[in-house]
């Protein structure tokens, strides 16, 4: 075969004019104006004045000694079957000899099984280039392909194959690096979210936590439930901009301070205005939003506090889905914000859903749109909340490739009936002052127990219980005046309510003080207790007793 008839022009080569002649011979500067003394000598001036030898053009050189030279892999392929007309050195080294006039498939089973046999055909119809990059071949290297066409004759492909083994171990370590730091960042931020979630008397919870896809670095999702004692429940999510463990660290220190600042019991606005100045101190650029929100079963409400988080959404008994829009501050670590508190109806029957933005946010869509997707699937999601949840995180099209961390909590307030209802009950007194408001306060109490059928003992302890908070209440507060009994299915609730701000505290009275061993006593007998102001004015201190059975 004609090798020539198959000669190829490598990639950035161009014809370059035939060498210069002359040469130019520069004057020693150093003997300028010196009456010659610097001038070049004269076997020096006769060496610079030689012609060189003549460089050869590119179009005079042998063209297979030059691809034999080439470092690079080289094959020449022609026809529709892709006969093999050439392999340089380099080819034969990495591979052997091959058969020249075979087809590919025969003499070049490495491309084969490279999958470059329809690349080739692809070049050799379009008459143009082609690439693929970073290929392991058979002899456990890499290279980066390059076909190109070769017009003459009946036509042809140049391939021209690159070692990029170095590159591509390179950028295998890498990912593995990204990897390994990928699944501390995923382990940490697991750990510190809630291993179990708290279950309260009166709401039935469930969440679900989906890290984004290995394409994506882990973010700073979080929640969390922290029952408050007197029934009350503080729900959290929230979301640190930013992704890996440096993000997952920044959420472990907010979550970790939100359940600190609950334990004060302190409203949702308050929570915030503290978290907002820890996460100033944590990390000035570190930014995150968060919804903190606290539920009271005789209230029936969800009140809440925003720092630039998503809306909750609400879905009552019939299916209608409610946005809780407003009030809503900007993120947490801006710094400079007066949070306000809001507050959104959970009665009965209704399903409350916080989440973070990787449940709602697409590149391609707006925001808006996002949250409309998720109330439609929430006015049709029934069942548990663990089903609601699942379903929801479906809805969404969220996988394991997802580009976004997601997080989503779902509360249910269930409407109880039959014999279920008889384990809740609510039994309210309004005491007015005087020597007799204590005497009608134990009456009261004493009835209601009796009615709920509870122990002897422990109709006893709340007895004492409730005598107690209410002489302390008369005491120390002010009108108006309420004494509260709440019976769940697992613990009694005694609370009561004056419209004095002074929070009670346990103190270690003296053999000869008359007063100070109320709240001690309370303390004593009962499984918890507590205090908080309450939002109109006053406070509100509480104890609670474990049904017997019932260790948590």
């Amino acid at each position: 075969m004609n090798f020539t008839r198959w000669s190829a022009r490598l990639p950035g080569t161009q014809r370059r004019a035939a060498a210069r002649t002359e040469q130019t011979v520069i004057p020693d500067r150093r003997g300028e104006g010196s009456g010659g003394s610097g001038s070049v000598p004269a076997a020096r001036a006769e060496q610079l004045t030689e012609d060189p030898p003549p460089v050869p053009a590119v179009d005079e050189l042998p063209v297979r000694d030059v691809l034999d030279r080439v470092p690079a892999l080289v094959a020449l392929v022609h026809g529709p079957d892709h006969r093999l007309a050439y392999v340089n050195d380099a080819y034969l080294t990495a591979f052997g000899p091959r058969p020249t006039g075979a087809p590919a498939r025969e003499a070049l089973p490495e491309l084969d099984e490279l999958g470059l046999l329809p690349l080739l055909d692809q070049v050799l119809r379009s008459g143009k280039p082609r690439t693929v990059k970073s290929r392991k071949a058979p002899d456990g290297r890499s290279y980066t392909f390059t076909c190109t066409p070769v017009k003459e004759g009946d036509g042809g492909v140049l391939v021209f194959a690159t070692d990029v083994t170095d590159h591509a171990e390179a950028a295998e370590r890498l990912r593995a690096s990204e990897r390994s730091q990928r699944e501390t960042a995923v382990t940490l931020q697991r750990s510190l979210l809630p291993q179990e979630l708290e279950q309260p008397d009166d709401l039935r919870i469930a969440a679900t936590y989906q890290p984004g896809g290995t394409e994506a670095a882990v973010g700073g999702d979080w929640y969390d439930v922290i029952t408050l004692g007197g029934g009350r429940t503080a729900l959290v999510i929230g979301d640190v901009m930013g992704r890996g463990v440096r993000a997952a660290a920044v959420m472990g220190q907010l979550r970790t301070a939100v359940r600190a600042y609950a334990r004060l019991d302190l409203p949702p606005h308050e929570v915030l205005q503290l978290l907002d100045g820890l996460a100033m101190e944590i990390d000035a650029n570190q930014i995150a939003t968060c919804v903190y929100a606290i539920h009271d079963p005789n209230e029936g409400r969800l009140v809440y506090a925003s720092a630039g988080h998503l809306p909750i959404l609400v879905r009552d008994e019939n299916g209608v889905v409610q946005r809780a829009d407003e009030p809503t501050g900007p993120p947490l670590g801006t710094g400079g914000w007066m949070h306000s508190s809001g507050s959104i109806a959970l009665s009965p029957g209704s399903t409350a859903v916080l989440y973070t933005d990787g449940l709602v946010e697409r590149r391609d869509a707006d925001l808006d749109e996002g949250i409309e997707a998720l109330e439609r699937a929430l006015s049709g999601a029934t069942g548990t909340p663990q089903v609601v949840c699942d379903r929801l995180v479906r809805s969404a099209g969220v996988t394991a490739d997802h580009d976004d961390d997601v997080a989503v909590l779902v509360l249910q307030h269930p409407a109880r009936m039959g014999p279920d209802s008889d384990l809740f009950r609510n039994a309210a007194l309004e005491l007015l002052g005087g020597v007799e408001a204590a005497p009608r306060a134990r009456a009261f109490a004493s009835g209601v127990l009796t009615s709920w059928r509870f122990p002897v003992d422990l109709h006893d302890l709340g007895v004492l219980a409730v005598s107690e908070l209410v002489a302390n209440s008369l005491q120390h507060g002010t009108p108006p005046m309420r004494l509260r009994l709440r019976r769940t299915d697992r613990r009694l609730i005694v609370e009561v309510t004056d419209g004095d701000d002074h929070l009670p505290r346990r103190r270690r009275a003296e053999p000869a003080d008359e007063s100070g061993r109320g709240i001690a006593i309370v303390a004593t007998i009962a499984s918890n207790w507590g205090s908080r102001r309450t939002p109109g004015g006053g406070k509100a201190v509480w104890c609670e007793f474990a049904l017997p059975g019932v260790t948590k």
